[in-house]
């Protein structure tokens, strides 16, 4: 018995099938870093490797949806965005959503994508959704920049735009985009290995999700002509204060809140280890049932 004892302390690592109910191993994580760093550079190259235009993409996708959104909502629909350029006011909101839907779209299939490595290798699964979080950090940063050079284009030709102290939370707000789209796309790839027809509908909810998140338009003009029985969840959507925070802080137009920031954050914390909970737990039988 004393040589079988000694001999189980001499592993280095147990791998077994029992966990907690939330275990976000930060320690194995850390072993795996490297591996981590892999997958988030097989993201990034492979990403346009087989597409004429390329990286281009990046930059084509938020200015074609900008201009398209500004003929329909603005142009057509009337929709108002006070001093600021309308063009302008929707590449914020498409710039800071963006994030938020790679991130939900790009980890909400990792069960069934990942499915033949998952099932001949051991490491921590959740290193691949937490991969794609972290790859699409880069596109969010190309498309910020591009922002960037527009914001300024429109501020020397004397738009009314600027820029106030709350621009000192810009990281705690990619955070939280990050942390939603990563906990929203955990649970729906756990509840996808049951339920494949949810990636059917995963394109066409985030689609909807966009419009009911104050994009296209300011929280103004949703209590205005929206019906009242949907302007509250319009409101107090977290995704809505985060479009809302994010335009508010980079072109001082809108209402911050305190109390909804609060919410917002905690409200995305909560997501997140929920995903973790679901995630975990699916990552225990998911190989017999996708």
């Amino acid at each position: 018995m004393d040589s079988l004892k000694d001999t189980q302390d001499k592993w280095l690592y147990v791998i077994s099938s029992k966990h907690r109910l939330i275990d976000f191993n930060f320690a194995e994580i850390w072993r795996y870093k490297d591996l981590l760093f892999l997958f988030v550079k097989r993201d990034i190259v492979t990403l346009y490797k087989q597409t004429i235009l390329g990286p281009l993409w990046y930059l084509i996708q938020p200015l074609f949806t900008s201009i398209i959104f500004t003929l329909i909502f603005n142009n057509l629909g009337q929709i108002e965005t006070g001093s600021v350029p309308p063009f302008l006011f929707n590449l914020a909101g498409i710039t800071a959503w963006n994030y938020f839907r790679e991130c939900l779209t790009g980890t909400s299939n990792t069960f069934t994508k990942n499915q033949n490595i998952f099932g001949k290798v051991y490491f921590p699964r959740v290193i691949m959704p937490m991969s794609v979080t972290i790859s699409n950090l880069l596109k969010f940063g190309v498309q910020l920049l591009i922002f960037i050079g527009f914001y300024l284009y429109y501020y020397f030709n004397g738009s009314d735009i600027s820029i106030n102290s709350n621009l000192a939370l810009f990281p705690i707000y990619i955070i939280m985009m990050g942390l939603l789209g990563l906990g929203f796309g955990m649970i729906i790839s756990s509840l996808t290995t049951k339920y494949r027809d949810l990636t059917v509908l995963v394109s066409f909810g985030v689609q909807l999700l966009m419009y009911l998140s104050a994009v296209p338009y300011p929280i103004s003009e949703a209590k205005l002509k929206f019906p009242d029985w949907l302007v509250p969840f319009v409101e107090h959507s977290p995704l809505t204060q985060i479009i809302e925070g994010f335009r508010y802080m980079v072109l001082n137009i809108g209402v911050f809140n305190l109390v909804s920031f609060w919410f917002t954050l905690l409200s995305s914390v909560l997501v997140f280890l929920l995903g973790l909970v679901v995630f975990n737990r699916t990552e225990k039988t998911f190989i017999d049932t996708v």
